[in-house]
């Protein structure tokens, strides 16, 4: 097992860790994100993430995709909320006026602090960062870091750590986006998708949470039997799919035994497994409808991966039963994700 740094452009690096199967995850610390995640195949190498081939492709294009999400995932309605009495107002970014991924720019935007990690069972790189006291209008001096590691068992790893010296908001994620045929030109309609989860939040047009869990029986969303995600589009009673022309929601994990979730690629050669601490995985299929993105030589259009953003469900902070995202000075926040690959 390895690891390699090379430049990534803008006074940013690249982190490339090999395991002994051949199977390469590459990190940069602008944003503390994925770049590219390489598996063998029996018909040659498979990128089968999305990502740029420089630092300045995510400034100009899309600085989300792959990268860690932060302070807050998803979005603050009104960009406003109370702790221990206390109203605080954060920048809001988003045309209805609500705060999205913790305000722009944040943890998306940042050159993280970075550290090589090497021990026999794995590689990885850590990346630390500390969100100042008021930055986008939260409170508290915010001191994290996320770990990448690859161990030789194919399974990527991401932890998350962070403390505070005043009580405010976190829950962060990981914005990656899977595309498991390596073509970003190609849909993901094909692919089959598990979700072990009986609820989804439902969500109000502006992409807010309404407070409603609804049990995924006879909807769109019932992913607890594998299906293809075509199925999904297609299905004539999806009312909260076609508000969004796809998915954009958080599941609400049942966390039985086994994988949260599951992707298969469409020629079965690929899968990826999900298994985390977190209650919900917030689930995006890259809906796009007419805009494109150059990348890596094509363009990705809609539909063009799926993320699985593992996290406390956004409207935490207004609806008690959504999780909880409320971190205090004698806390430690942890949470650990592990993406399983087969091939």
């Amino acid at each position: 097992m390895e690891v390699r740094q090379s430049d990534f452009g803008n006074g940013t690096n690249l982190f490339s860790m090999v395991n002994d199967n051949g199977v390469r995850l590459d990190v940069s610390d602008f944003g503390a994100r994925i770049v590219n995640l390489v598996v063998p195949t029996d018909t040659g190498e498979r990128n089968i993430v999305l990502g740029f081939e420089s630092s300045e492709d995510y400034t100009t294009q899309d600085s989300y995709i792959g990268a860690t999400i932060g302070r807050v995932a998803g979005r603050i309605n009104s960009g406003r909320f109370k702790l221990d009495g206390k109203t605080y107002q954060v920048q809001t970014n988003t045309e209805a006026g609500h705060t999205l991924h913790g305000g722009a720019p944040s943890f998306e935007g940042k050159i993280w602090q970075s550290q090589i990690i090497r021990t026999e069972d794995e590689v990885s790189v850590m990346f630390t960062l500390t969100s100042p006291d008021g930055e986008n209008g939260f409170p508290g001096n915010l001191t994290t870091s996320v770990t990448y590691s690859l161990n030789n068992q194919n399974e990527w790893t991401l932890v998350y750590q962070a403390q505070t010296d005043q009580t405010t908001l976190y829950n962060p994620t990981n914005h990656v986006y899977f595309n498991l045929t390596g073509d970003v030109e190609t849909p993901i309609d094909g692919h089959e998708l598990t979700v072990m989860a009986d609820q989804f939040a439902v969500l109000n047009s502006d992409g807010t949470v309404t407070g409603e869990k609804r049990d995924v029986s006879g909807t769109s969303f019932d992913f607890r039997t594998a299906k293809s995600l075509k199925d999904c589009f297609e299905l004539a009673n999806g009312a909260q799919k076609d508000l969004f022309s796809g998915i954009d929601h958080p599941f609400f994990l049942s966390h039985e035994k086994g994988a949260d979730v599951i992707l298969q690629s469409p020629d079965g050669k690929v899968s990826v497994e999900v298994e985390t601490d977190q209650e919900t995985i917030v689930i995006f299929t890259a809906n796009f409808g007419q805009d494109k993105m150059d990348m890596r030589g094509k363009t990705l259009g809609h539909h063009g991966g799926i993320t699985f953003e593992t996290q406390a469900a956004p409207g935490a902070i207004e609806f008690e039963d959504f999780g909880e995202i409320v971190l205090r000075p004698d806390q430690v926040y942890h949470a650990k994700t592990i993406y399983r690959l087969k091939f």
